[in-house]
């Protein structure tokens, strides 16, 4: 008979045979990411540290694969500890050689959609221990009927309606729950974006209010779990109890499940306020709540969104070698990484004095008007109908299609994804624009509200200050308000911008009321 390590090295080969029968666009549809050995490993040494001593162990994975959990559950757990064991698995190429390869090892594996099963009635048939790595499926490639399907489940049984850009694997651990016998554990191997993104707002409900949450630990989002996957993870600890009133919650990262580098208890009311749960074990929850913040400066919004850079964007000697009329057009600043200055000079004709000059195609005419007053633009347009511009979903629900969003330029403008590293690279700029440059949704656009802009107005060296301002915000102050990806790479939505603190800006902001009794609080509050 076989022992454990001799189970792993032999699934492990035929992890690697299926694996290399699919494409990387195949699993990356399906949220195929295979669970390393080693940290299959780690999980169900915690899972065994959480059991009650000797309890026997029924144990269930809704998303077995190839089986690295239940190989490793055999590695750490002794044969007659384990009462019973059952997995689930919806592709078959993974299922059918699993279901032979396990089949002398006392488990079941049943080739099926986990989420349109049903679980035991009875408590006997449920299980202490469930352990997954669920399929990384994102919302849009969930079809829109098996999501309103899945929504209904989830309303029906627990009063909660997740958002329709919520994964899969959200569904897979709120449905699990109905499987988990009284007091059962749950170990959950997901992406940790849960904790930043609106749509894990309603996940992070659940573990809070129908569960008892018990620890979470979030990898270092450097260090990649899934050598194919460029996803930040973490593992979620629960268990299938009613959460006391009053309690506390392990956070922990980097280093390993059992050896973490850092590690702290946090209560659960603070977990029920903070929105972002990725400032934790590292940093404190956010205490005041009414200290000024960049929204009380900017209206911020994402960039315009052409459909189509490569066809509505064109440098200055496309436009001319097309003989194409240059009032269509209007001045647009490159991409953050062809952008090698932060201070944007500019011409008399606002055009941005840069080295790559970029203009975006923005015309309100009708294709007739175009057809009789502009025939070199007639012809560009047809083209791209040839090319099947006007099918991108962008283009087909704007009228015209080739009209563009009203982004006006701004003089400040903040990058909303990069890198960090130890250095002194930061993954946010913030760019100080002259030029009448709009930009793309590579960009984030902060417009100075209407009293910023009018002490703009009154002393236009004010630009200046602000810009200087916004540049002393500490890299540790962005990145606690953003969300971060696998590899490190860094992103900050238009909210997340808005809610970081800016006290500097506050204080010279307070220079425009120094002759009167107003506060920076109460100046904030005017805007």
């Amino acid at each position: 008979m076989m022992q454990p390590s001799t189970f792993e090295e032999y699934r492990l080969k035929m992890q690697a045979e299926i694996d290399g029968k699919k494409t990387s666009a195949e699993k990356n549809v399906m949220g195929q990411f295979a669970t390393p050995t080693a940290l299959a490993h780690d999980i169900i040494a915690v899972a065994e540290s959480l059991l009650p001593r000797c309890a026997k162990v029924s144990f269930l994975d809704p998303a077995f694969g190839t089986g690295s959990f239940y190989s490793a559950l055999l590695d750490i757990f002794s044969k007659s500890r384990v009462e019973k064991a059952e997995g689930f698995e919806i592709d078959p190429r993974y299922g059918e050689p699993a279901r032979s390869f396990w089949k002398s090892q006392g488990i079941g594996i049943q080739i099926a959609d986990f989420t349109k099963t049903f679980p035991p009635k009875n408590e006997e048939g449920k299980f202490n221990l469930v352990i997954c790595n669920p399929p990384y499926v994102r919302h849009h490639h969930i079809k829109e009927k098996e999501k309103v399907r899945l929504q209904k489940r989830i309303a029906e049984r627990f009063g909660i309606r997740l958002s329709g850009l919520a994964g899969l694997y959200c569904y897979f651990l709120m449905l699990s729950v109905d499987w988990m016998s009284r007091d059962g554990i749950a170990g959950w191997l997901i992406p940790s974006e849960f904790m930043d993104v609106n749509y894990g707002r309603q996940l992070k409900k659940f573990l809070l209010e129908k569960v008892t949450l018990l620890h979470i630990h979030r990898f270092d989002p450097i260090k990649v779990q899934f050598g194919d996957a460029l996803v930040s993870s973490a593992v979620v600890w629960f268990r299938n109890t009613s959460p006391p009133i009053k309690y506390s919650v392990e956070f922990s990262f980097d280093g390993s499940l059992t050896t973490p580098c850092l590690m702290k208890s946090i209560p659960k009311e603070t977990l029920e306020k903070e929105s972002k749960w990725t400032r934790f074990p590292a940093s404190k929850a956010r205490e005041n709540i009414h200290s000024a913040v960049l929204a009380d400066f900017f209206k911020i919004k994402r960039g315009l969104a052409t459909g189509d850079n490569g066809f509505f964007i064109l440098s200055m000697e496309q436009i001319a070698k097309r003989n194409l009329p240059m009032e269509c057009f209007k001045p647009i600043l490159p991409s953050p990484r062809f952008l090698m200055v932060d201070e944007i000079p500019h011409r008399e004709d606002g055009v941005p004095e840069i080295s790559n000059k970029l203009f975006l195609l923005d015309c309100q005419l009708s294709e007739k008007e175009i057809r009789e007053l502009y025939p070199s633009l007639w012809e560009y347009l047809l083209e791209g109908k040839k090319k099947k511009v006007t099918e991108a979903y962008l283009c087909q629900n704007r009228k015209p299609w080739y009209l563009q969003e009203e982004r006006p330029p701004s003089p400040f403008i903040c990058t909303y994804i990069g890198r960090s590293d130890n250095g002194n690279r930061r993954p946010f700029r913030f760019i100080l624009n002259h030029s009448k440059a709009t930009v793309t949704n590579s960009y984030l656009v902060m417009y100075p509200k209407p009293t910023v802009d009018q002490a703009i107005m009154d002393n236009p060296r004010l630009v200046h200050e602000i810009w200087e301002a916004l540049k002393t915000i500490p890299t540790a102050t962005m990145l606690e308000e953003g969300r971060v990806y696998g590899g490190g790479l860094h992103k900050i939505e238009p909210r997340e911008l808005g809610n970081v603190p800016a006290e500097s800006l506050s204080r010279i902001m307070s220079k425009m009321v120094h002759n009167t009794k107003m506060s920076p609080l109460q100046l904030t509050v005017a805007f």
